[in-house]
């Protein structure tokens, strides 16, 4: 029997998402065992500095550096990720397969529903794109900067007086907490960060025993959208500290459409597009798209936004 080591980080969604994908497997594969290993990331040990601060100070990423480090070592076999939070480059010898399917990709409203908050009403979101986003629609809200796990975060309404917060809808869902969604904000307004609601299933390349079982169960749709949102990104050379939304959906036809949007952190600018194109080739339809999306002046907004991002 072989045993395959599976890294994730250490909060309750990381281990929901663990134990949803390697449930299946378990029942599928019973030659195998999966054992899972907890690994505490920069963003997890500093809950109150910017992300682009943790980020700079781990040295990639606040919320998988230590995880790829120890998939490089061979300290563990496989991790999981929320592929909204891993960078679009992989380190030198990893790899993303094909993830299981994908959750409702979509940000939530907790709290109220848009419509439904006062003027001057407080939200908490701590993401530079969920910040942009709401301003863009309702500049006159008060956007206040939280970070930490999902129930905490859902818990600052009460402890900080908050009239809202911002979550993934993925994340409420796979922790039962869809009672607390006020509203599903829409798509064309608020486009999700690229991947989100999508698992990153990140192996070594060159293990191939790992590789042959995981590789089985990836779903192909799934995989087409997020190589297109992530290449989108990586062309616009973005990450979590600049406000890119991206969403692709597979057409009944098998195109694949792509809608994203750039918004500046205040909200007064925003550029969006969409363009379709073939699901075998999702990176040169997530690089097109890019390429429109500079044509209308989104490296300008971005290249604004970056320095401001670090401080």
């Amino acid at each position: 029997m072989t045993t395959f080591l599976v890294g994730s980080r250490a909060s309750t969604l990381a281990r929901t998402q663990v134990r949803e994908y390697l449930d299946p497997l378990r029942t599928r594969f019973t030659e195998h065992t999966f054992t899972h290993r907890v690994i505490l990331e920069g963003g997890d040990k500093d809950r109150r500095a910017l992300l682009s601060s943790v980020s700079a100070v781990s040295g990639g990423s606040a919320f998988s550096t230590e995880q790829e480090a120890a998939l490089v070592r061979g300290d563990v076999d496989v991790v999981i990720h929320s592929l909204k939070d891993l960078p679009t480059a992989n380190p030198e010898g990893l790899m993303l397969l094909p993830p299981p399917g994908r959750e409702d990709v979509r940000d939530a409203l907790c709290g109220s529903t848009l419509a439904g908050l006062r003027r001057g009403a407080k939200v908490g979101t701590g993401a530079p794109r969920r910040i942009a986003q709401l301003l863009a629609v309702r500049p006159d809200l008060q956007v206040i900067p939280i970070r930490g796990n999902v129930p905490p975060r859902l818990q600052k309404i009460k402890t900080m007086g908050l009239d809202a917060v911002v979550l993934a809808a993925a994340g409420l869902r796979r922790l039962g907490l869809d009672d607390a969604i006020g509203e599903l904000l829409p798509l064309d307004l608020f486009p999700p960060s690229p991947g989100q609601g999508a698992l990153g299933i990140q192996v070594r390349e060159d293990n191939t025993a790992v590789r042959n079982v995981l590789g089985t169960v990836g779903d192909p749709a799934a995989d087409a959208q997020v190589r297109a949102e992530r290449a989108l990104l990586a062309e616009l050379h973005g990450g979590c500290s600049v406000p890119v939304g991206a969403c692709a959906e597979t057409l009944p036809n098998g195109t694949l459409s792509l809608f994203a949007q750039v918004t500046s952190l205040d909200g007064r600018r925003r550029v969006s597009g969409t363009l379709a194109g073939p699901a075998a080739e999702p990176e040169r339809l997530g690089a097109a798209l890019a390429e429109h999306l500079v044509d209308q002046g989104a490296r300008v907004i971005l290249d604004g936004i970056r320095p401001a991002a670090s401080v």
